[in-house]
């Protein structure tokens, strides 16, 4: 058959504008579960040149600064000079409101079944994994963010002393017959002093963050390799571009190999299906692929707001099933996974502060942080159900 195809993902580093809302947004609600795990948090946060502006709905028992988060998160990022045009002596605002009564009547009791937690809102949310990496992520995704946490890396550690907090990578995967095979093209745009020749900087990143990151099996003398296409980057982060929570959904799932139901996941607490059903769906793939069930496995879960119960759930396994059918897959996720919002965040242990961690560098594959959702706790469990299912169906043909 021999068929090639291409593609591509996109990452950013922590000092991207977008970024950096995320991680406000994240820090704020770690510090609000840490002293109320019951708080109840949609959090905004925009950024522009010299200021930031904190806006959302906090319900919650806990006394939280949220100005010395944001000061917090723009310092650590690396922000701390004046001549960035944004530092963590920026302007900082604050427009803050209670959850909408109506919304939380919903979620505290949810319709039909009042001892259980409604869903946040209504909508639907995918889950992906495949065993194209070790990380059941999909390569190019995988890749990209490796590049960028790298770049942040050595700027962090001086290896790199001149590089500054903003930048993106792009990866380009090259498929023979569905299969990874090499690299195209690598895309490294890193915000750098003034000075700074392209042709240093090139061989810096080459060495320094390309050669650590990308096995070098998969490069060719065809690679492309691109290094701040446009020449300059020096002026970069919120002093170059206005960041906004939310912006870089694509980037903190699945690179676009997989769907996305829209909704962003920062400064949304557990109650919020379009984070927490989003990481049980994760969840339920990932166990589904390291059972050996399928090769690539996509979860949809659909909720209404205020309801328990999914509304739908539905998987596609592209063909690559094994054992029993996508079909036979839904009634074996229904039978061994409880996707009511109020178990799944007892299931996935949602209450604990952890996601300013999952801000930067993506939600799912991390191997420097150990997210619950990535767990592989139910591989036996679902292969077991499996194989009874192929034993009650040849009994049956007996």
């Amino acid at each position: 058959m021999n068929e090639k195809r291409l593609f591509t993902s996109e990452a950013v580093t922590e000092g991207h504008p977008d970024k950096i809302c995320d991680q406000i947004a994240d820090c704020i609600l770690d510090e609000l579960l840490a002293q109320d795990p019951m708080s109840r948090c949609a959090c905004e946060v925009t950024c522009e040149p010299g200021a930031v502006h904190i806006m959302g709905e906090i319900t919650s028992q806990a006394e939280v600064d949220y100005v010395a988060c944001a000061r917090e998160v723009i310092r650590n990022v690396g922000y701390t000079n004046p001549e960035y045009g944004f530092d963590d002596h920026c302007n900082i605002t604050c427009s803050i409101h209670a959850q909408s009564p109506d919304i939380a009547m919903g979620v505290d009791h949810a319709f039909g079944c009042e001892e259980d937690l409604g869903a946040g809102d209504q909508g639907m949310m995918f889950g992906y994994a495949c065993s194209e990496t070790g990380n059941y992520m999909p390569a190019a995704i995988e890749l990209a963010n490796g590049l960028a946490m790298q770049l942040s890396s050595v700027r962090k550690d001086g290896t790199i002393p001149y590089l500054r907090p903003d930048g993106k990578t792009q990866v380009t995967v090259e498929y023979q017959d569905g299969k990874c095979c090499r690299i195209d093209t690598i895309i490294i745009s890193a915000q750098h002093d003034p000075g700074i020749t392209i042709k240093q900087l090139h061989s810096d990143l080459q060495r320094e963050v390309i050669d650590e990151i990308i096995n070098p099996d998969y490069m060719d003398d065809d690679t492309i390799i691109l290094v701040n296409p446009t020449g300059r980057f020096v002026l970069g982060g919120p002093a170059a571009d206005t960041g906004l929570t939310g912006r870089k959904i694509i980037a903190d799932t699945y690179g676009g190999y997989a769907r996305h139901g829209g909704g962003a996941f920062s400064g949304k607490d557990p109650t919020k299906v379009d984070r927490s059903a989003a990481y049980m769906a994760r969840y339920i793939a990932k166990n589904i692929v390291a059972a050996d069930l399928a090769s690539q496995c996509e979860v949809q879960l659909s909720y209404s707001i205020g309801v328990a119960y999914p509304i739908s759930v539905s998987v596609d396994t592209f063909g690559t099933g094994a054992l029993v059918s996508d079909a036979a897959l839904v009634s074996l996720i229904r039978q061994n996974f409880d996707m009511r919002p109020g178990e799944i965040i007892r299931e996935l242990n949602l209450r604990k502060p952890q996601f300013l961690k999952s801000a930067a560098y993506g939600h799912f594959g991390r191997i420097d942080v150990e997210f619950p959702w990535e767990c592989l706790n139910k591989v036996n469990l679902l292969r077991h159900a499996a194989q009874s299912v192929v034993g009650q169906k040849k009994a049956s043909s007996c």
